[in-house]
């Protein structure tokens, strides 16, 4: 029989996953307490970044409908459970990580798709939110000032075109007889 306490942490762990855009699995040995508790404040209001217990995390992940992070629980193991940008807590573990080589990335999932440590990496070289949809926007903006240009040349250019045809009407106009002429002919 399980104890209360132990499902009150698997039940907590399991809603952790379910609520999380993405958790990422670490490796903390060798990590300090100072330098863990600095780890928690560069992931920010993102993301809370757990020491967790090996079993009873891998008991949560199954009961959240993820069993591809089993093999990840081993050794000393925290997640940080993402509610954010997934792309700001792969950035600021990537940069401890840096800093601090005793932080090893193991590996998650994200949306419910597993990643391994590489594809964390391929995620924090990403720009921001933000960043992305600033682009977005500007690429939207110059297709609809092109849009707009090409829209105001047509009738220009048409104008031009009837322009340069009534002077060479109104000049007699080399090749083409003018009406009068063909008047005078005609009789």
């Amino acid at each position: 029989m399980a104890r209360p306490d132990k499902a009150a942490a698997v039940a907590e762990a399991a809603d952790k996953f379910r609520g999380s855009t993405a958790a990422l699995v670490t490796e903390y040995r060798g990590l300090s307490v100072k330098q863990v508790k600095t780890l928690r404040r560069s992931l920010g209001d993102n993301a809370e970044y757990a020491v967790v217990k090996n079993t009873l995390t891998k008991i949560a992940a199954n009961e959240a409908g993820i069993s591809e992070l089993d093999d990840l629980f081993t050794g000393p193991t925290a997640v940080a459970f993402v509610t954010g940008d997934p792309v700001e807590s792969a950035k600021a573990l990537r940069d401890f990580a840096k800093d601090n080589p005793a932080l090893i990335i193991k590996g998650g999932v994200l949306d419910g798709k597993a990643l391994s440590a590489d594809e964390i990496k391929k995620l924090a070289d990403l720009e921001s939110r933000e960043v992305l949809l600033a682009k977005l926007a500007g690429a939207l903006k110059a297709k609809q000032s092109q849009a707009a240009a090409l829209f105001q040349a047509l009738p220009s250019k048409l104008v031009r075109t009837v322009d340069a045809l009534r002077d060479k009407v109104e000049q007699g106009g080399a090749g083409t007889p003018a009406p009068a002429a063909e008047d005078a002919a005609a009789e």
